[in-house]
């Protein structure tokens, strides 16, 4: 199916195998996921499904948000998020339902998007990791600078996009092709193998990975 989850980021630890092998996992909490509104090509113009995750008190919402909720007959949540499906996926869900982890199973591939941690205002050698000039014989005062961005008397400007000091971190995110490693049912919680973008308690969506090949039996 082409419906993810949403969760938050609980940290990082490492699991063992059976032969002894030490690997670097990411613990996911995809608890209570739940639908919270079903949209048809008929009358919202295309297939999707709004999956909401967290606990909110109601008050804390406007009346739209807090009617919606009611409707669908869920807990107010805490974000909500649409996932595309095929038409035929429909059919098999309806308001309110609850999503279950059964949905990914452990070799998996998935795509992880979250929002990465932000690092403030950063210079070009960080932010764009280019590399400093020498520090000796000659150099002065001109070791970590951008070095020359003007332009020829044609066109005469600096063009947009250019890579300069700024604001790093902090933007929207994807890492692909992570593959999972372990579900824990009771807890809800999924470990996925490597590094989740975005720090702890960050907002995550877990997708099944767009670019994975079905493996040869």
């Amino acid at each position: 199916m082409s419906i993810g989850l949403i969760g938050k980021k609980v940290g990082m630890t490492r699991i063992f195998t059976d032969n002894g092998d030490s690997f670097p996992v990411t613990v996911l909490d995809v608890s209570n996921n739940r639908i919270t509104q079903i949209k048809k090509f008929e009358t919202d113009g295309y297939n999707a499904l709004q999956v909401t995750f967290g606990i909110q008190h109601a008050n804390r919402l406007s009346k739209p948000a807090q009617g919606h909720f009611a409707n669908a007959g869920v807990e107010a949540g805490r974000v909500i998020k649409e996932f595309r499906v095929n038409a035929d996926e429909l059919n098999e869900v309806k308001a309110g339902m609850k999503l279950e982890l059964n949905m990914f199973q452990v070799g998996q591939i998935v795509d992880v998007t979250s929002k990465s941690i932000g690092k403030g205002y950063a210079g070009t050698i960080k932010r764009h990791n280019f590399s400093s000039n020498r520090a000796s014989h000659g150099n002065s005062r001109s070791h970590n600078v951008p070095g020359s961005i003007g332009m020829a008397q044609d066109p005469g400007r600096v063009f947009p996009g250019k890579k300069m000091s700024g604001r790093l971190g902090g933007e929207k995110c994807t890492i692909q092709n992570l593959e999972i490693l372990r579900i824990d049912m009771d807890r809800e919680l999924i470990h996925v193998k490597g590094a989740v973008p975005g720090a702890k308690e960050e907002i995550v969506v877990l997708r099944s990975g767009i670019k994975s090949k079905p493996k040869n039996k």
